[in-house]
């Protein structure tokens, strides 16, 4: 098998080298064949054993020689070797054989088809060919003909060219003469702007040539005409009844006939602000009467206004500056119909802006705002597309400022209702706390109007912090005015509106505290003991819960001074405080008062002998156990001192001590009230000083400490205004023993009761003309029996 024409023949391949299956690839083949480079050319053989690739032993190489290779495989190669070579190669040749076959099968209709192509290509260029002679020899013909025709109208082409000019200014001479009558047709048949055409078109060569009889009697006719026209233009331009396309239209012609732009643009804006005041004053009737309600409601009215008032506003903006503004004119003449434009737009959007403020100072409820929010942002919206097609203008600032000032407003009324909120609810529990009393039921339980009252006010913060976020929404465009994503978030909704109420709260709780004055004075105990838990409740949890809930709604992204937390924690519990201080002062003066009474309007000398305790003491007793259960109910209970086992036994007579002995010996004399002065006053240098109106605590036991030190203080002042008998002092000992029997449970510490009982009863026998006190055996059993 001979190789083909252009290339070594192949070498036969190593056994092995096959495809799976036994066949090879043609397209390896193809590879070898035109020397491409071959992978699986690596694993194929063709090198005699010892043989250098590229050598004269490489089959496969360029520089084969036959006979050196055979000389090579008979040297080095053993009878079996030689036996097998043969057979590879038996076997590579048939294999290549195939492989050929395969490929001139595979390719035989390609061939086909390519041999066809040619041989039809060879037919269509020649009749092409054929086709182009023709065409060359047609050209050739017309060539000839043109330069034929062209020497033959040589002589006439310049007699020719003249003649057509004389025609063209014939004719416009004949347009000239007929400018009259034409003019005159226009205007009958209101043509007006075809008139100005045919005007504008004539009026340099009329001026150009006036000096010349006909022609300055063509130019007067078609001024005289030009003249009427322009007047007719003028009354159509202030005919009400034009509309913007016509308006447009005669501000044009009159433009294109030099009229004064200055007195065209003042009549234009006349012209529209009559209109657009109608609109407005349409706009103020929708408002309502003075004092009366509104006939829409903020949205409507918003809508009408930006879809009557601002949209034509737009149109004559526009229609404004396209006829004098965007013209190409005298740069002046644009300057001063642009200051006219934003005088003139300033103006009426004054008066538009003042409306809306009207219209949204009528929005005095305090529910749900998403009607006025939506109004609002419609409102914004409309003005922004009115600042782009007038940036000169403030209308866009001004919008903005309404905007702003709404919501500042919007905030106040916020804070004014929670305000108010806060008071209905205190006359709410005032009379909670009122009618039990006067039907002669029982007190409600404080710990459930607290309750009740701490929710309300803060479902109703939680409320009006829903309603005031719509400000912010993602979706309203003025949201992301600087304003909104800044002082109104910290300044207004934090400090304005949350920080603002709680402050409020506290205000109103230091105004219960004044002890004069109708709110101090006829403030219930009971309100102002729930009200120094709820500020303390504030304090403790409250007030960072609101805080901390307004500032994960509000991201605030200012950088001014805010109120800290733990300022208004510490304003809270100074209210609390002061609360509490008073409601102690309050019952103490309430238990006072009847203290104070029992001892004044009796008669201590001539009083009889004592039989029983006195009613007042048991009132004391009841009073004080009912302020008990009270404060239980709001404060924990506090810490007592260790209390003695016989506290409720100790006696209280003037002889029970050694210094009431030596004051009130048998053996006493008149020199004895110097003695027993002198050792009182010295044992009082020793004894604990008792502050009586100091500040309490939070919690049971130092609030009832205090109402009892106050109560006991004004006892022993009472008892050292008056003088007693001998039964005056029995009856006094009688009182303190049943005080002391049920006080001493009350208060953090027992020998503070002690104390200021033993003052009482050591004050009354000093002032005591018999001081012969009562066996400590009676009085018990007094005591008992009462």
């Amino acid at each position: 098998m001979s190789a083909p024409q252009g290339g070594p023949l192949p070498g036969p391949a190593e056994p092995g080298s096959e495809a799976p299956g036994g066949k090879r690839r043609p397209h390896g083949m193809l590879k070898l064949y035109y020397g491409l480079p071959d992978p699986a050319g690596e694993a194929r053989g063709g090198l005699a054993p010892g043989g250098d690739p590229g050598g004269p032993t490489d089959i496969n190489g360029a520089h084969f020689d036959p006979e050196v290779f055979l000389t090579k495989l008979r040297k080095e190669c053993s009878l079996a070797q030689l036996m097998d070579c043969e057979t590879d190669m038996v076997k590579q040749i048939r294999a290549l054989d195939s492989d050929m076959q395969t490929l001139v099968y595979e390719n035989y209709n390609k061939f086909i088809s390519a041999t066809d192509t040619i041989r039809k290509m060879k037919n269509d260029f020649k009749k092409m060919e054929d086709e182009m002679d023709c065409l060359a020899a047609n050209m050739a013909v017309i060539t000839e003909f043109s330069a034929c025709i062209s020497s033959t109208l040589q002589d006439q082409h310049e007699q020719i060219t003249k003649l057509s000019g004389v025609h063209t200014l014939l004719r416009k001479l004949q347009f000239l003469f007929e400018l009259p009558a034409r003019l005159t047709k226009c205007v009958e048949l209101e043509a007006y702007g075809q008139a100005v055409r045919y005007y504008s078109k004539a009026r340099s060569i009329l001026h150009q040539y006036q000096h010349m009889p006909s022609f300055q009697g063509i130019q007067d006719d078609c001024q005289k005409i030009m003249a009427s026209l322009a007047q007719k233009l003028r009354e159509k331009f202030r005919d009400g009844g034009s509309g913007a396309k016509d308006l447009a239209e005669c501000v044009e012609l009159l433009l294109q006939l030099d009229e004064p732009a200055e007195e065209l643009c003042d009549e234009f804006l006349s012209h529209a602000c009559c209109r657009l005041e109608a609109e407005l004053e349409a706009l103020e009737a929708e408002l309502g009467q003075p004092g009366g309600a509104p006939i829409t409601d903020i949205l409507e009215f918003i809508d009408r206004g930006c879809n009557i008032f601002v949209s034509n506003m737009c149109l004559v903006i526009a229609s404004y500056q396209e006829l004098f503004v965007s013209r190409e004119g005298v740069q002046s003449i644009t300057r001063m119909a642009q200051d006219k434009l934003v005088a003139f737009v300033n103006s009426l959007m004054e008066t538009y802006f003042s409306l809306v403020e009207r219209r949204i100072q009528l929005e005095k409820g305090v529910g749900d705002n998403s009607l006025l929010v939506r109004a609002l942002d419609r409102f914004h919206r409309r003005l922004q597309a009115l600042a782009k097609l007038l940036p000169a203008s403030n209308v866009a600032a001004e919008g903005t400022e309404i905007v702003v000032r709404a919501a500042k407003e919007r905030i106040r009324q916020y804070l004014l209702a929670l305000q108010s909120f806060y008071q209905d609810c205190l006359t709410d529990v005032r009379q909670s706390l009122a009618a039990p009393r006067l039907a002669g039921k029982e007190s409600p339980n404080l710990a459930e109007l607290l309750g009740t009252i701490s929710a309300s006010v803060l479902n109703q913060i939680k409320s009006v912090l829903t309603y005031v976020h719509l400000f912010t929404a993602k979706d309203i465009t003025f949201s992301n005015k600087p304003y909104f994503k800044g002082e109104f978030c910290s300044q207004g909704v934090r400090e304005g509106l949350i920080v603002g109420f709680i402050k409020s709260i506290c205000q109103t709780a230091r105004q219960f505290c004044e002890s004069t004055g109708d709110k101090g004075g006829s403030t219930p105990p009971a309100l102002l003991l729930l009200l120094s838990r709820l500020c303390l409740d504030y304090e403790t949890s409250t007030i960072s819960y609101i805080l901390t809930l307004t500032d994960e709604q509000f991201l605030v992204q200012d950088h001014s001074p805010i109120t800290p937390v733990t300022s208004l924690c510490a304003e809270a519990r100074e209210a609390a405080q002061r609360l509490l201080n008073h409601y102690v002062k309050v019952q103490g003066l309430i238990i006072s008062q009847m203290l104070r009474k029992s001892v004044e309007t009796r008669d201590w000398v001539n009083t009889i002998e004592p039989r029983n305790v006195r009613a007042v003491m048991k009132r004391v007793v009841e009073d004080t156990t009912s302020i008990d259960v009270q404060v239980g109910l709001l404060y924990e209970e506090g810490v007592r001192k260790a209390q003695s086992s016989d506290s409720s036994k100790r006696t209280f007579s003037v002889y029970s001590s050694s210094r009431q002995q030596s004051r009130y010996a048998p053996s006493y004399t008149p020199s004895a009230p110097l003695d027993t002065n002198l050792l009182s006053n010295i044992q009082k240098l020793f004894s604990e000083r008792i502050d009586i109106f100091s500040p309490v605590e939070f919690n049971k036991v130092s609030v009832l400490t205090g109402i009892i030190k106050i109560s006991l203080k004004t006892f022993l002042e009472c008892v050292r205004l008056r003088t007693f008998g001998r039964y005056g002092l029995q009856q006094i000992q009688v009182d303190c023993y049943y005080l002391q029997l049920y006080l001493w449970r009350f208060v953090c510490d027992e020998n503070l009761v002690h104390f200021l009982l033993d003052e009482i009863v050591g004050s009354t026998a000093h002032r005591c003309l018999d001081p012969v006190p009562m066996e400590q055996s009676v009085i018990e059993v007094i005591c008992e029996r009462g």
